[in-house]
């Protein structure tokens, strides 16, 4: 069988630990068997961003911007204890948070449903999408130790050299801590656009909370320009389509989710969506079951796993232990990406073989065959947990009778 081609490369964006480990594997097993896979790749491995002071990161954001398509390994983001075990120069932020600012993209998270898996939710019986705001707000903040009888305040300059000030607090009595965060009009545009186009374009209604009656400035924003948006540009096109927008606060948002089948879009700022993606995900039952793209208002996809670098099954790696690490987020990441890359290029033998690794990678799991995070959840009769490698093969098996 000749290998499928491709015409423009996908910005491949190598990641960490067992991830990475794994990232590997699904490549030799799964993709360069079939596909004359073309891309430009990038080591976002904490090693390699340190060499680089974290300019690689700029580097495969931009190539990203270029070609239109990339699929990223999980990173990590380092904390004090990663400082000596990496001998790191400095702390460096997120990649993801870098990448997202510089394209001003929204994240799109849902469940991968498969039988023998029920949501602890049992009503839900649809996939749950959140799309997560990807800029600004306490990933971008500016925070301090404030000593007792300071007087914190939150100080513009217009300008025309004009200061517009506002008390936070005067710390009287005790010491404390302050933050200040931002987001900004074009932003939250932007992000309001690609909810709706993708709304628009999965034909699934689409729900945005806030808290705008507590932050009735900084929250009230985004709910102003979602609904200026929507109207002016959006409403007739969601008629037709036959989908509602639908805006309410947080707290009642999550109370009407748990009561919910599924089947919408939930908008989220940044932090709301970082923290409700979390647990979605592991109501529909595991992180490493959740399908994660980022997608710019004109046009770029970024497709990732939503899930860490699995530290733990890493350091059993590097002792030469069998570790049975789930690999379905990654593995669909790719397939992500080599469908959107099929779409945009014309490519549809492409877009194909991405259906068939994923239907593949279901049956796989559906005939028992399991990693063993998913064995501990999966209720179907004679299952049989296999170790990283052994799931991939499996995989790999089904794909070849589906070719």
């Amino acid at each position: 069988m000749s290998k499928i081609q491709m015409k423009t490369p996908l910005v491949e964006m190598d990641g960490d630990e067992m991830t990475r480990i794994i990232w590997k594997m699904i490549k030799d097993i799964l993709l360069t068997p079939y596909i004359d896979l073309k891309t430009e790749y990038y080591d976002l491995g904490l090693t390699h961003r340190n060499e680089t002071d974290d300019q690689v990161t700029v580097d495969s954001a931009e190539a990203t911007k270029k070609y239109g398509v990339a699929v990223k390994c999980a990173t990590i983001t380092p904390n004090a204890a990663r400082m000596p075990e990496y001998n790191l120069k400095e702390m460096w932020k997120s990649p993801n948070g870098t990448i997202r600012a510089i394209l001003d993209g929204t994240v799109f998270r849902a469940p991968i449903l498969v039988k023998g898996i029920t949501p602890y939710i049992p009503t839900w019986t649809k996939p749950i999408t959140i799309a997560r705001h990807a800029y600004g707000d306490v990933y971008k903040n500016t925070e301090m130790q404030v000593a007792e009888g300071s007087r914190c305040e939150l100080v513009c300059t217009d300008k025309d050299g004009n200061e517009t000030r506002e008390l936070i607090h005067e710390m009287n009595g005790a010491s404390g801590i302050i933050q200040g965060i931002h987001n900004t009009d074009k932003s939250i545009a932007s992000f309001a656009r690609s909810c709706f186009n993708f709304a628009l374009d999965t034909k699934q209604d689409i729900w945005f909370a806030t808290k705008d009656t507590i932050s009735k400035k900084y929250d009230h924003r985004f709910k102003d320009i979602f609904a200026e948006i929507f109207e002016t540009e959006y409403k007739e096109k969601f008629e037709n389509a036959g989908i509602e927008y639908f805006y309410t606060l947080i707290d009642d948002a999550v109370a009407r989710v748990i009561r919910s089948e599924g089947g919408y879009i939930w908008a989220c700022k940044n932090y709301d969506g970082d923290v409700m993606s979390d647990m979605v995900a592991t109501a529909y039952g595991s992180l490493a079951m959740m399908t994660s793209v980022l997608v710019s208002p004109d046009g770029v996809y970024e497709y990732e796993a939503a899930h860490g670098t699995v530290q733990r099954h890493y350091y059993k790696h590097l002792k030469g232990e069998a570790t049975s690490t789930n690999s379905v987020a990654t593995l669909f990441a790719w397939t992500g990406a080599l469908r959107k890359r099929g779409e945009l290029d014309g490519l549809s033998d492409l877009c194909e073989f991405a259906d068939k690794l994923e239907r593949a990678t279901i049956k796989t799991i559906e005939d028992g065959v399991m990693t063993g995070d998913l064995y501990l959840l999966s209720s179907l009769p004679n299952k049989q947990k296999v170790d990283t490698e052994g799931f991939l093969l499996e995989v790999d098996k089904r794909l070849k009778q589906m070719m």
